[in-house]
């Protein structure tokens, strides 16, 4: 099983290149960083997790920069959001961001993108909650038909875009014959058969928060896949987020899952040490 991290990183932690190295000489598996453009002082929307909301939201980095300075640093480490807002960004920019990343990465970026939680801060960006799942759906779309490796033209609900050139591509590896296109997608959100039916159309996994509730779940999302047509040896799962115990990843590893996330602190040097010390077993 592979382990994988995730901290809000802020103007006020580590940098990436430190955290980047790190992680990469103790043997983790990856780095996945959240995003939120901002925090919303006004917000009606309650935090998933419960209030108050911990100050790191309103401060995060931008994480394709962050990432970025953590590639450049690193040759195994994985790289990844943990999630993108895709409903907040122009599509066809995006795009670029995440081909770049991957590109010069040499293929080890995970899109992780999710729908987005804070109505208010979605709002500062034009999105409603009743169009995001579709937005996303459409944008996505988009995004693929720029990385694909001729000229292609999408013309959808929310968007389009003309057949052109677009470079860099991509460059992490599918399977022959798979319809989609970019880096690996794993798609964030509580499980229920809307979120499950777009995993199934057009993303490589689930990314759950917490990952509670697997052996119910999982069942459930591997009938949709197949219905969908889908190699059930293809689909992935990981559990994101997670304060991890010999148990639980015991568990996991039971049920198929391959990579976990696990949470560092987003504090100082020494606090992030010592619960990368304390993760070591794991390993």
């Amino acid at each position: 099983m592979r382990i994988a991290t995730t901290v809000f990183l802020t103007d006020e932690s580590v940098r990436p290149t430190w955290l980047g190295r790190e992680l990469e000489r103790r043997g983790f598996a990856g780095l996945y960083l959240p995003e939120h453009t901002h925090l919303p002082v006004s917000r009606d929307t309650p935090a998933p997790r419960g209030e108050p909301l911990p100050r790191p939201y309103g401060r995060t980095l931008d994480p394709f920069v962050a990432l970025g300075q953590a590639a450049a640093v690193t040759e195994r480490l994985g790289l990844g959001t943990g999630v993108t807002l895709v409903a907040q960004h122009d599509p066809v920019s995006l795009a670029k961001r995440v081909a770049t990343l991957d590109f010069l990465s040499e293929g080890r970026f995970t899109f992780g993108i999710s729908y987005g939680w804070n109505v208010e801060e979605a709002a500062d960006h034009g999105v409603t909650r009743p169009d995001r799942r579709e937005l996303v759906r459409d944008r996505m779309a988009l995004m693929r038909a720029l990385w694909a490796a001729e000229p292609t033209a999408h013309q959808g609900p929310f968007g389009s875009v003309r057949a052109g050139f677009a470079h860099p591509k991509p460059v992490g590896t599918r399977p022959a014959g798979d319809p989609l296109t970019g880096p690996r997608t794993l798609i964030g959100g509580a499980a229920g058969p809307r979120l499950f039916a777009h995993i199934a159309a057009y993303a490589d996994g689930w990314m759950p928060t917490g990952g509670r509730g697997l052996t119910e779940t999982l069942p459930a999302l591997r009938r949709v896949w197949a219905e969908a047509g889908r190699d059930p040896t293809a689909l992935e799962v990981v559990p994101y987020g997670v304060l991890p115990s010999p148990g639980k990843l015991a568990h996991y590893a039971d049920l198929g899952i391959e990579e976990v996330v696990v949470q560092l602190p987003s504090g100082d040097r020494a606090e992030i040490l010592r619960t990368l010390d304390a993760y070591a077993q794991y390993l």
